[in-house]
Parts: structure tokens; sequence; C-alpha cells
């Protein structure tokens, strides 16, 4: 008869401190990167579907983002203005719209 590699019983789950709850978060929500583009450097934070929960206007295509979408958040990166007026002029964009950009 041939052996059965399968774990028999489980193991008890180590509890999740939190630094490690933290760092899991900021899996779930996606990581933040900076790309530099033609007109500058901007920085990129993917939404999952489960965080996507209003309706918004993609620059890129002119649609609508519906609810339960995953997309791309993009702000500047190089401002001017400095970093606050960056982030309040954020935008949604459908992540096939922000690849072609």
């Amino acid at each position: 008869m041939a052996r059965s590699n399968r774990p028999r019983g489980r193991k008890a789950q180590q509890p999740v401190d939190d630094d490690e709850a933290v760092d899991l978060n900021h899996l779930l929500a996606g990581w933040r990167r900076s790309e530099v583009r033609r007109d500058g450097l901007w920085h990129v934070q993917p939404v999952p579907a489960k965080q996507a929960v209003k309706t918004y206007l993609c620059p890129g295509c002119t649609q609508g983002i519906l609810p339960g979408t995953a997309h791309i958040v993009t702000w500047r990166g190089d401002g001017v203005l400095g970093d606050n007026a960056d982030l309040s002029n954020r935008r949604h964009w459908h992540t096939h719209c922000w690849k072609i950009k």
C-alpha cells in the first residue's frame, strides 16, 4: 500500500502580533509604488475590488469605475504645490487605462 504524505492533524495557530497584522493589512490593501512617466513622477496604489465601494470617473477613458472593480489610484510625486495638494488631486484609473497612458 502506498504511503500518504498528508498531515494527520492540525497544528495550533500562532497568535498574530500587531506588527504582523499591520503587514497583513498592507498586503491586502496593495503596495504603493512610484512610477516615472513622460509627464513626471507618479505614486501609484492598487485598490482591490473589495475596497472599491464608490463610483469614480476614469480620466483615461472618461468611463465610470463601478463599485467592486479593482483599479489604480495615482497622484503626482513631483508636484510644485507640495504633497498635500498632490494627494488632494489624486485620480482613480482603470488598470488598463493607466498602463496605456
